[in-house]
């Protein structure tokens, strides 16, 4: 290692340097030793960019905030660098050699040597150009598979810890309660038991590789009025609490999560970031986190500018700080200098910049930051020459063949196939016309989120940095045999219809249509799908949908393909399609994933994380509706889905079958146990996917008609039969009484096993007896699965997800 990245040391290491004393030993010895100005310096970070040469970072230039000088800054130190990977196009060897030259350069200008923590977005794998784009959120709620999950985040968390990254801004914990919001892709689903599952698996995968897990928004992001990004969130303490919490509870306590983000959005008037119930008395006192609160971009500010509740940025400063906010980013806005004058001032005691300091602190030398032998460069330049920037270029690989089976495993596990009349799959078909504007376009399997999407956009004469198979792409190689037509028909959203009658043309020479049509992600109105790009219905964009009626006119098979952020309303194919196949941005590997679904050399099993509405216009709504929000003769409008949530076909079939109760009966703090058997009754391997709801009929309060307590997927072999036994906790049964406490209750319940939502195949009806009892935080979330041999396997071949064809 050369000076232009070391770090000074002296001989006598202080206390605060020294690991073999206690973490809140050397927290509270530093703490003592800082100045305000020191102390304040390390709640905040600031916005940067690394470089593609390795010099030092530059700070970003952003319209909302004013320049940032580093020379200024750091003698007092910095608290965080905001995503030095994630705002330029830049070689990761060459960045991770720029970071380390930053980090080297802050510890040095310190007195104290402390470095800056570094963050960066990971919602669809690493933010950072060159890295693999995994599928967005959705897809992993479709995949109703945990494990997978934690795997890909430990995956993700790898990459970004090897070039020196330290946290990652991600998962996104959100219920969604309205499709129509933009962020929709973002979120893991509609059901509070799914998000919090999938969600922690995410943290704990992320938290294994070192990397700090922020969930967000913290809470009721999503809940938005109307789906309006930012709009105020109309929802009561008790849809908050048995709807909106239960995904943090549980990525807390079961995820080990080391910081939560802020959310931007007010509750009955109080924002979230001003919001000390929430904050400190909920997450901190009640649940018992000890992380940080970070906020969420320019949400302290957006207390004195959107919110109206601060009249100066000191007044936003003391109120985020006194809420529970410990860190604000992206850059120093309130947390510089107009706190520092309020603390001299009086108006913010120093004990409340001392208490978030100490989370600070604490989270820094947990990370090693604080050790006296810590060393700038990052593993990925363990044996590299810094002095030699020319050299390292390429030599950092962040989409790996390693990722990028991962990324496909999770694409083929997410697709699901809502409709097929048998079309599906294709038999060596001799003309294929693929139409429609997602056909070829590359980037249509991205989120917002992607770097090529987020920031790449930005660059247009710079390469997107991996590679991007298009569907005609991968259905070439998947028939090659067959005469493949591609006509887009449309744009995504421009409402051009003069190219409807070369597709429909084309359609009449094909033996099927491939309609690929969806969404176009981006932000603040770039894009269909996306933070900021709201919809005012859930048609579909443009003129997709004529375009689709006139196809399905033709009287040729079409197959419908969806690579969308939200669920849309498909009107006349939902029941004259030939076949309907969704797939919710499905990363770089995605059409890879469906054009094995279309071929059928994958069986998929994915399932819906949101219902697919039957019409546009019955927004908001959810499976999770009380009585009064399904159809009724009442109101002329009627909100039941084409496909309900946790739908989704094989290209086999399961019979469900011999169910039992090992007994109907216990009391309000024990359990249930249930059996019952699933076999494959088809010719190909599958994977079925057992859901468990719960229904009560009758409660002190309104409660939905069904809600997910539980689910596991069954692989299964031609023939095979597997014995699915589950365990379910009373504790399940829980809701949000009169009082405002949580309580199960004595009475009737029906647990019902199902394949979605609107497909029950199997009724337990069970008592709850004694008294009420009240529950917590440190309550049951899940009901314990099993399986095991029920019948013989013909063919020998043992469970599979799909058939063991070689992959491309």
């Amino acid at each position: 290692m050369t000076a232009n990245v070391a770090v000074e040391t002296t001989p006598e290491v202080p206390l605060w340097n020294d690991p073999a004393h206690s973490v809140a030993t050397r927290v509270s010895a530093l703490i003592d030793a800082m100045t305000t100005e020191e102390k304040i310096a390390q709640l905040y970070g600031v916005w940067v960019g690394a470089s593609d040469e390795g010099g030092e970072v530059a700070p970003h230039q952003h319209d909302m905030e004013e320049a940032v000088d580093l020379d200024a800054l750091l003698p007092a130190g910095l608290g965080q660098l905001t995503r030095p990977f994630g705002t330029a196009p830049v070689d990761p060897a060459l960045g991770a050699l720029s970071l380390a030259r930053t980090q080297a350069r802050i510890t040095a200008a310190n007195r104290f040597g402390i470095p800056a923590l570094a963050h960066e977005e990971c919602l669809a794998g690493f933010a950072a150009w060159g890295a693999t784009a995994y599928p967005v959120p959705l897809s992993w709620g479709a995949t109703f598979d945990p494990d997978l999950i934690r795997r890909m985040a430990a995956a993700i968390g790898r990459d970004m810890r090897s070039v020196g990254v330290h946290q990652g801004l991600a998962p996104v914990l959100d219920v969604v309660r309205d499709a129509r919001w933009g962020r929709v892709e973002e979120t893991i689903g509609e059901d509070p038991y799914l998000v919090g599952s999938i969600g922690t698996a995410y943290v704990q995968g992320l938290e294994s590789a070192g990397i700090v897990a922020t969930l967000k928004h913290f809470a009721g992001y999503s809940a938005s009025r109307a789906g309006r990004n930012l709009a105020p969130a109309s929802i009561g303490p008790r849809e908050r609490a048995d709807i909106l919490l239960p995904p943090f509870e549980m990525a807390v306590r079961e995820g080990g999560a080391r910081s939560v983000m802020h959310a931007y959005t007010d509750t009955d008037g109080v924002p979230s970031a001003a919001d000390e119930a929430l904050l400190t008395g909920l997450l901190r006192d009640t649940w018992g986190f000890e992380g940080t609160v970070v906020a969420d971009y320019f949400g302290i500010a957006f207390l004195k500018t959107l919110h109206g509740v601060a009249g100066d940025w000191a007044e936003a400063a003391g109120t985020a700080l006194t809420a529970g906010v410990d860190v604000e980013l992206p850059t120093v806005k309130t947390f510089g200098e107009p706190l520092a004058e309020a603390v001299r001032a009086g108006r913010v005691p120093e004990e409340v910049v001392d208490r978030a300091l100490r989370r600070v602190l604490t989270q820094k030398a947990m990370l090693g930051l604080l050790d006296a032998d810590w060393n700038p460069l990052p593993p990925a330049l363990a044996d590299a020459d810094p002095d030699d920037p020319d050299a390292l270029r390429g030599t950092i690989d962040l989409d790996t063949p390693e990722n990028r089976a991962l990324a496909r495993t999770v694409a083929e596990e997410a697709v699901v196939l809502l409709a097929n009349d048998g079309t599906l799959p294709l038999d060596r078909p001799r003309r294929i016309a693929l139409v429609g504007p997602n056909a070829t376009e590359p980037t249509a399997v991205l989120g917002c989120y992607s770097f090529p999407l987020h920031v790449g956009v930005h660059h247009p004469g710079t390469p997107v940095g991996i590679g991007l198979p298009t569907l005609g792409d991968t259905l070439a190689r998947e028939f090659p045999d067959a005469e493949l037509t591609i006509v887009p028909g449309t744009g995504v959203d421009d409402g051009d219809v003069f190219g409807i009658p070369e597709a429909v043309q084309a359609a009449r020479r094909a033996d099927v249509v491939v309609a690929v049509l969806g969404d176009r992600a981006g932000l603040f109105g770039r894009g269909t799908s996306g933070e900021g790009c709201d919809a005012e219905s859930l048609a579909l964009p443009g003129a997709q949908q004529q375009l689709l009626d006139a196809l399905l006119d033709t009287g040729t098979p079409v197959v419908t393909v969806l690579l969308a952020g939200r669920p849309y309303a498909l009107g006349r194919a939902t029941t004259e399609a030939a076949a309907i196949v969704q797939s919710f941005f499905p990363g770089a590997e995605g059409t890879a994933a469906l054009a094995g679904v279309l071929s059928g050399r994958t069986n998929p099993s994915g399932r819906l994380p949101v219902s697919v509405p039957r019409g546009p216009g019955s927004q908001p709504s959810t499976y999770l509706g009380a009585r009064l929000a399904h159809a009724s003769e009442v109101s002329s409008i009627d909100p039941t889905p084409a496909f309900g949530f946790g739908h989704g076909l094989s290209y086999t079939s399961f019979d469900w079958s011999d169910l039992a109760v090992e007994a109907d009966r216990a009391p309000t703090d024990g359990e249930f146990r249930l059996a019952l058997t699933v076999r494959n009754t088809g010719e190909r391997h599958g994977t079925e996917v057992v859901q468990l709801y719960l229904h009560d009929p009758v409660a002190s309060v309104v409660q939905p008609v069904q809600r997910l307590v539980g689910y596991t997927r069954v692989p299964l072999a031609p023939g095979e039969a597997r014995r699915v036994r589950v365990t379910v906790p009373a504790d399940l049964a829980s809701f949000t009484g009169r009082d405002g406490r949580r309580v199960v209750e004595p009475g009737e319940l029906e647990l019902r096993l199902a394949a979605s939502s609107t497909d029950p195949r199997l009724t337990a009806t069970v008592t709850l007896t004694g008294p009420a009892r009240h529950v917590d935080h440190t309550r049951a979330f899940h009901a314990a699965f099993g399986q095991e041999p029920a019948g013989q396997d013909p063919t020998g071949q043992g469970p599979s997800g799909r058939d063991e064809a070689p992959q491309e």
